[in-house]
């Protein structure tokens, strides 16, 4: 079975093995790389896509998408987690490559009518070039095949609040848009991804047997490690990004609930998602007529450290 696919990425480190991920994967067709702020400006995040792809030796498009959230003032680019060029600083050569002419939300509109009810939209980073896709056009909704977004809390705590993931908070105006929407939504959040750990031995094989881009995702997840074993007192880092390219091909990997989905767009708790999943009615009637949507709870950690593992470093990299 192959899963055509959009990635819309904020490279970043934890992007680039998502991106690695879909590239690899024989059982993933990789439309477009669309791009959005968020680890850094969307600047650098079109340039760090162009350089994955250069990287990896194919033609893959890249549409550069937003640079501000709807709403909110943009945050300060988290550099302590990513460094400044996204990559942990490794300050790589520009890439010879150029952007399309088509805007992300541009892009994705007209993939999706092209292929109706074929593309996974898989969103790992703030969520405005898919608000501004529906806006352009409403009716992707009807013609998306699901909308697999790395983002959001449901049960567990935040990363960048108590109660905020920190994609959902970078614009949860658009992440708002994007909840209410009737279209399928898949929420692969730190319910699950803080519970797969990338071991430092792992980026250790991936370096030992991928000679395209193994030591450049070696060096990069250095840094992301060092952030994470300083700040959640970890012997690795996190699966973030590369979870919501998993669920595409192995959904079973997972363990879901469902219920309506609200997002918090101010106060205190802006940025949380905030699950209807109880089936019991409630006083305040913010989650009436939403769709559904479905989030993933549970993970089998080991058989998504395989997935990843196994991308990484099947044939598609020897030549």
């Amino acid at each position: 079975m192959s899963h055509k696919m959009i990635l819309d990425t904020d490279p970043g480190i934890d992007d680039a093995m998502a991106i690695f991920t879909a590239m690899a994967h024989p059982e993933i067709e990789l439309l477009g790389l669309t791009t959005t702020f968020g680890n850094v400006s969307v600047a650098q995040a079109t340039q760090n896509a162009l350089t994955l792809v250069e990287m990896a030796g194919l033609d893959i498009p890249v549409a550069q998408g937003v640079s501000t959230p709807w709403v909110k003032t943009l945050a300060p680019f988290p550099d302590f987690v990513h460094g400044a060029d996204g990559f942990g600083n490794l300050d790589l050569e520009a890439p010879k490559r150029k952007a399309v002419s088509s805007s992300a939300a541009e892009f994705i509109v007209e993939q999706v009518n092209r292929y109706p009810h074929e593309i996974s939209l898989v969103a790992v980073g703030p969520l405005g070039n898919l608000a501004t896709a529906l806006k352009l056009d409403p009716s992707i909704t009807s013609k998306v095949k699901q909308v697999v977004i790395m983002g959001g809390a449901i049960a567990t705590d935040g990363n960048v609040s108590p109660v905020a993931e920190a994609n959902i908070l970078s614009d949860p105006h658009a992440a708002e848009k994007v909840m209410a929407a009737h279209w399928p939504v898949v929420i692969v959040g730190l319910d699950v991804t803080h519970q797969v750990v990338l071991s430092p031995e792992l980026f250790d094989e991936i370096r030992d047997n991928n000679p395209k881009v193994g030591q450049f995702m070696h060096d990069a997840a250095e840094f992301y490690t060092a952030f994470y074993s300083s700040v959640r007192h970890i012997n690795g880092c996190y699966a973030h990004d590369v979870s919501a390219v998993a669920y595409v091909v192995e959904p079973d990997i997972f363990g879901t609930e469902s219920g309506e989905v609200c997002v918090a767009t101010e106060g205190v708790a802006i940025g949380q998602t905030i699950m209807s999943r109880y089936g019991i009615p409630y006083p305040l009637n913010f989650w009436e007529d939403r769709p559904k949507q479905t989030a993933c709870m549970t993970v089998d950690d080991q058989r998504l450290i395989t997935l990843f593992k196994t991308a990484l470093t099947n044939s598609t990299w020897q030549s």
